[in-house]
């Protein structure tokens, strides 16, 4: 998932992508929780989608109900999914492993 589809620049280290919706109350506790998060961890972004007005990327990436946050790794890519509104701890935790999943996977530099 790139900038392009999210309609913002991803994380140096990480992204929250949070699809909600307007009249979801949980929706607004979990912003508030990735917006903590990403304060606190640095080079991590949070992005958040309005999922009525971008249908075609909740279907593609199969979004059933708000909210629904994935974690992404420095390119793009998905390490976690999760709908409902999360835990701090977790966030904190799928964001671990989302970098080190990324320095996992840089190319050797010689």
């Amino acid at each position: 998932m790139g900038a392009g589809d999210l309609g913002a620049e991803l994380g140096e280290r990480a992204t929250l992508v949070q699809f909600s919706t307007a009249f979801c109350q949980p929706c607004r506790a979990t912003r508030v929780i990735l917006a903590d998060v990403s304060a606190l961890v640095p080079g991590v972004a949070h992005v958040e989608i309005d999922a009525e007005s971008r249908l075609e990327l909740v279907r593609r990436l199969d979004v059933m109900r708000t909210p629904t946050v994935f974690v992404l790794d420095a390119q793009g890519k998905i390490v976690k999914k999760a709908s409902g509104q999360p835990r701090k701890a977790d966030v904190l935790n799928a964001l671990a492993a989302a970098v080190s999943h990324d320095s996992s996977h840089k190319p050797d530099e010689k």
